[in-house]
C-alpha cells in the first residue's frame, strides 16, 4: 500500500511539472511572426489571423489587402507556425491635378478615393482615373484623356499626379427617333430637356449626355403620347453611341405609337358596399367623346382616392382600367374601386439629403408613418417634390418592413443649389435704363423658405424690396409671407410728378383645390407726391415762377426784370407762350401733392389649369382681385380687377399656340365726402392695348396750352381683349428661347370722376393760395378749372407683331404695333419693350 502511494505521488508530481510544457506546445505550434512592416504594428497585423488553418490564413490575407495598407502579403510556413511577410504601401503626401480647367480641383478631389495622408494603392488610383473620366463624360467631355504618375519622396511618401487632357466638348450630336409617325422627330426633340449640339454649345450644358436625363426625357415623351390619346404607346428602347468621327453621342430612341383613342365612356365600378358609383361621379375630370388623356386619368384617380379615404376607407385602392377597342379606336375608361390589402407604412426613410431638412420632404406627402400604404398618394408626393425645384432627382422605393403587413417607404433625393445672385440690366420703354442686383434663396437654410433681397435702379426709379415666404405656415399647406419695400419714382416723359413710397404687405396663400387658390393680404404704405419745379422740369412754375424762364403778362407796359414776356395765341401757336406751355402739371395732380397713408386689405382668387406656367400651350389662368382702401389711413376706395387668359394649341406639330386675353377693372370711392385722387385711378397704356404709350389711353388734362402728354388723369373703368398667336422662329434653336407672335388688341379706359373745378377763396385754386412769391406783377396764371379730353369710353384697337425672348434675366417682349382706332388726345407708340414680367 505504501508502495502504491509513493508511486502515485511521484506520478502526480511528474504530471504537474510537465503540464505547462504540454499546454504551451500547441500555442508554439501556432506562432505567427511578422516581417517587413515599418509603420504598421506587428500585433495589429497578427490580429487579422484567427489561426493557422488554411481558411484562417486566406481570410487574414484578404483582410490585410482590403485595408489598402499593403502592396504585398506573403505567407511562409515555418515549423508549426507561419511568417507573414508584408510590403507596405507608401503614404500619399498629396494628390495633384494638372491640365484641368472645366472642372475645379476641389470637385476632382471629392470624386477620387486617393487622399492625402492615405495609403497609396495602384488599384485605387487606376479606379480613380476612370472616376475622373466619368466625371468629364457627365460634363460633356467624353474625349478627355486621364493618366497618372507618382513622384517618390523621402520617408516612404509619394505624390500622386493626375494629368488631364480635356479635349473638345463631346455632347449629343444627334437625337434620332425610329417608329414615330403621328409626331415628327422635331416635335419629340422639343419635348426633351436634352438638346443637340449647335452653335450655342459653347454656352449651354443641355446638350451633355446624361443617362438619368435621358430617362427623364423618355418619361416626358411617354406622358405626351398618353395625353394625346395614344394609350398603347411604349418606348421599345434607347441607345447611346459615341461617334468619334462626329465628335459626339448619337442617341437613338425607338418607339411604338399604336393608334389614337377617343373615350367611348367613363364609368366607376365600386366594390365598396357603402360607396355608390353615382356619389363619386362629380370627381370625374373628363367625359365621353374627347381624345383619351392620360393626365386627366391620373388626376381623376388621385381625386377619387382622396375622396374615398376621406369617407373612412383608408385601405381602398382605385385602379383605372382601359377597355380598348382597336377596331373603333375607342376606349372605355373604368375606375375600379377595391378594398386593398391591409398594409401599413412602418416608417418613411429620407436618404441622400445633405441640406434640405427631413420635415421639408415629409410634409409633401399626404401619407405618414402608421397610415395605410397608398401608392397613388406616394406618386403625388413624388411629383410635388420634383416641382419644388430643390432636388436634382427624386426616387421613391419600398422595402419590406418588420412584419408581413408593414412596408418601409424610402425617399431618395439629391440636393441641388437653390441660391442665386443676379445682376441684370436693360432698357424699358416706360422705366428707361434699368438695372437690378438680387440675392435669392428658394430653400433658405434647408427649410423650404423663400427669401429675396433686390436692389433696383433706373433712369426714372430706384428701390429696394425684401420678400419672405413660408410655404407651410403653422404646419399647414398654407403659404404665408411678407414684402417690405421702398421705391422712389421721379418724373419721366409720361408723368409730371415724383412719388416716394415705403410700405409692406402681409399675404397668405390658401389652396382650395389643386387649381383654385385664395390669397388674402393686407398692405399699408405711405406715398409722398411732389411736383418738381426747375429749369429742367418746370412743372409748377405757374405757382412758383422761375427767374429767366417763366413768362409774365405785361400790364401797363411794365416789364419785370429777369422774366420773359408772355405772348398771346397766334395761328401757328394757338396757345401762345405762357407758363402752361413748358409742361405745367395738372391742377388735379397738384391737389394730390403731400403724404397719404393707405391701409388696404384685399384678396385674389385665382384659377390655374396651365400645362406649364413658364411656357403654357394649353389651359386657363384666371384671377379676380379686390382691394379696399379705407381700413384706416387717408384713402377710401374699392378697387376690383379681373384677368383671364386661355391658351390652346392650334397646331401641336409646329408648336403654334393661341391665346385669348380678357381683362377689366372698376374703381369707386367709399364713404360720403371722399373723392378719388388722380394717382388712385387706372392709368393704362400698352398693357391694355399695344401701340399706345405708357399712360397713353383715356382721360387727360388738356387745359389751354398745357402739355397733355404728361398729364393723364386716368379712369375708373376699363376693359381689354386680345387675340394672339405664338409660334417658334424657324431656324433658331429652341434653347435660345425666341418665339414670335402676331396679335390684335382692343380696349377702353374711361370714367374720370375727380374734380374739374378747383376754385378757392380768391378765385384761385385753393391749394395754391398765398404761395405766389411774385404777386407784385401780373403773369399768366393756370386758372382754377381743368378741361378733360378723351373721356368717353371710345374703343381703341391695334394690330402688330412681337418677339418674345425667354432670356436668362427673365422674359422679355418686343412689341411692334399699329394703332387702328384711337380717341382724341391719346398718345401712341409704335415700339414697346417690356421685361421681367410673365407673357
Amino acid at each position: 500500500m505504501r508502495f502504491l502511494q509513493s508511486h502515485f505521488f511521484r506520478l502526480f508530481f511528474l504530471l504537474a511539472v510537465l503540464a505547462p510544457v504540454f499546454m504551451v506546445a500547441p500555442a508554439h505550434a501556432q506562432t505567427i511572426q511578422v516581417e517587413g512592416n515599418q509603420r504598421v504594428d506587428s500585433e495589429t497585423i497578427r490580429s487579422y489571423f484567427a489561426g493557422t488553418t488554411p481558411a484562417a490564413i486566406n481570410k487574414g490575407v484578404k483582410d490585410l489587402y482590403a485595408t489598402g495598407l499593403f502592396s504585398e502579403v506573403r505567407i511562409v510556413h515555418a515549423g508549426r507556425g507561419i511568417v507573414v511577410h508584408v510590403a507596405e504601401n507608401k503614404v500619399i503626401n498629396r494628390v495633384v491635378f494638372q491640365g484641368n480647367s472645366k472642372i475645379k480641383a476641389e470637385q476632382l478631389t471629392t470624386a477620387v478615393q486617393s487622399k492625402s495622408r492615405g495609403p497609396f494603392s495602384q488599384t485605387i488610383v487606376e479606379a480613380d482615373v476612370q472616376r475622373i473620366k466619368d466625371l468629364y463624360r457627365r460634363m460633356g467631355q467624353a474625349a478627355a484623356v486621364v493618366t497618372y504618375r507618382t513622384v517618390d519622396l523621402p520617408n516612404g511618401r509619394i505624390d500622386v499626379v493626375f494629368t488631364i487632357k480635356e479635349g473638345d466638348k463631346t455632347g449629343v450630336k444627334d437625337i434620332v427617333f425610329i417608329g414615330n409617325h403621328a409626331f415628327s422627330s422635331g416635335k419629340l426633340r422639343d419635348l426633351m430637356q436634352t438638346t443637340e449640339m449647335n452653335w450655342l454649345s459653347f454656352f449651354k450644358t443641355s446638350d451633355v449626355y446624361d443617362p438619368d436625363k435621358i430617362a427623364s426625357d423618355l418619361e416626358l415623351i411617354r406622358r405626351f403620347y398618353l395625353k394625346n390619346g395614344y394609350a398603347d404607346f411604349r418606348v421599345i428602347g434607347s441607345d447611346a453611341r459615341y461617334d468619334s468621327k462626329k465628335g459626339g453621342y448619337i442617341i437613338t430612341i425607338t418607339v411604338e405609337e399604336g393608334v389614337q383613342y377617343r373615350v367611348a365612356a367613363v364609368d366607376i365600378e365600386s366594390h365598396l358596399p357603402a360607396i355608390s358609383a353615382a356619389s363619386l361621379r362629380p370627381f370625374l375630370r373628363f367625359g365621353a367623346g374627347g381624345i383619351y388623356n392620360g393626365d386627366l386619368v391620373q388626376k381623376t384617380t388621385e381625386a377619387l382616392t382622396k375622396e374615398i379615404m376621406r369617407r373612412g376607407y383608408a385601405f381602398s385602392q382605385v385602379h383605372p382600367r382601359g377597355d380598348r377597342d382597336p377596331a373603333t379606336r375607342t376606349v372605355k375608361v373604368v375606375f375600379v374601386i377595391d378594398q386593398g390589402p391591409r398594409v401599413y407604412v412602418e416608417r418613411i426613410e429620407i436618404r441622400g439629403n445633405t441640406r434640405t431638412r427631413d420635415y421639408v420632404i415629409r410634409r409633401e406627402f399626404d401619407i405618414a408613418e402608421g397610415d395605410a400604404y397608398n401608392k397613388v398618394l406616394l406618386d403625388e408626393g413624388e411629383r410635388r417634390l420634383n416641382n419644388l425645384g430643390f432636388f436634382k432627382k427624386v426616387k421613391i422605393t419600398t422595402e419590406p418592413g418588420s412584419e408581413s403587413d408593414r412596408v418601409i417607404v424610402v425617399v431618395t433625393v439629391q440636393d441641388k443649389p437653390t441660391g442665386s445672385f443676379s445682376v441684370s440690366g436693360g432698357y424699358s420703354t416706360m422705366d428707361g435704363i434699368i438695372g437690378q442686383v438680387a440675392i435669392q434663396e428658394t430653400n433658405f437654410m434647408g427649410r423650404g423658405e423663400f427669401v429675396r433681397l433686390a436692389l433696383s435702379g433706373g433712369q426714372y426709379s430706384k428701390g429696394i424690396t425684401f420678400s419672405f415666404t413660408e410655404p407651410y405656415f403653422l404646419g399647414q399647406r398654407v403659404a404665408a409671407g411678407f414684402d417690405v419695400y421702398a421705391k422712389d419714382t421721379s418724373v419721366s416723359p409720361f408723368t409730371f410728378y415724383n412719388n416716394f413710397m415705403v410700405g409692406g404687405t402681409l399675404r397668405l396663400g390658401l389652396p382650395i383645390t389643386d387649381q383654385i387658390t385664395f390669397q388674402p393680404r393686407y398692405s399699408v404704405y405711405s406715398s409722398y407726391i411732389s411736383i418738381p419745379n426747375s429749369g429742367y422740369f418746370p412743372y409748377n412754375d405757374c405757382n412758383y415762377p422761375i427767374l429767366g424762364l417763366t413768362p409774365y403778362n405785361q400790364a401797363n407796359g411794365q416789364a419785370v426784370p429777369g422774366f420773359p414776356q408772355a405772348t398771346g395765341p397766334t395761328a401757328t401757336n394757338p396757345y401762345g407762350y405762357s407758363c402752361l406751355t413748358n409742361g405745367e402739371a395738372s391742377l388735379a395732380l397738384k391737389q394730390a401733392q403731400g403724404t397719404y397713408i393707405t391701409s388696404m386689405p384685399g384678396f385674389t382668387l385665382s384659377y390655374n389649369s396651365l400645362d406649364n406656367n413658364k411656357d403654357p400651350t394649353s389651359g386657363i389662368h384666371a384671377q379676380m382681385a379686390e382691394d379696399f382702401a379705407g381700413a384706416g389711413g387717408n384713402e377710401h376706395y374699392l378697387r376690383t380687377t379681373a384677368d383671364f387668359r386661355y391658351y390652346q394649341s392650334l397646331w401641336e406639330e409646329l408648336n403654334i399656340v393661341g391665346l385669348v386675353h380678357l381683362q377689366g377693372g372698376y374703381l369707386q370711392s367709399v364713404g360720403s365726402g371722399n373723392s378719388l385722387r388722380i394717382i388712385d385711378n387706372f392709368v393704362l397704356g400698352p398693357t391694355l392695348v399695344r401701340g399706345f404709350a405708357p399712360a397713353g389711353i383715356g382721360p387727360r388734362d388738356i387745359s389751354g396750352g398745357m402739355d397733355a402728354y404728361g398729364n393723364p388723369l386716368g379712369g375708373t373703368k376699363y376693359w381689354g381683349a386680345s387675340l394672339e398667336t405664338q409660334f417658334p422662329i424657324w431656324g433658331v434653336p429652341k434653347e435660345v428661347g425666341l418665339r414670335g407672335a402676331v396679335f390684335a388688341d382692343a380696349g377702353a379706359l374711361w370714367g374720370y370722376s375727380g374734380q374739374t373745378n378747383f376754385a378757392g377763396p380768391n378765385g384761385t385754386a385753393c391749394f395754391t393760395c398765398a404761395i405766389i412769391p411774385y404777386d407784385t406783377f401780373p403773369y399768366y396764371t393756370q386758372g382754377n378749372t381743368i378741361t378733360v379730353g378723351a373721356s368717353a369710353p371710345d374703343i381703341r384697337t391695334s394690330v402688330g407683331v412681337s418677339l418674345i425672348w425667354a432670356s436668362p434675366l427673365g422674359p422679355i417682349r418686343f412689341d411692334f404695333a399699329k394703332v387702328i382706332t384711337k380717341a382724341a388726345y391719346d398718345q401712341t407708340q409704335f415700339f414697346n419693350f417690356t421685361g421681367g414680367t410673365t407673357f
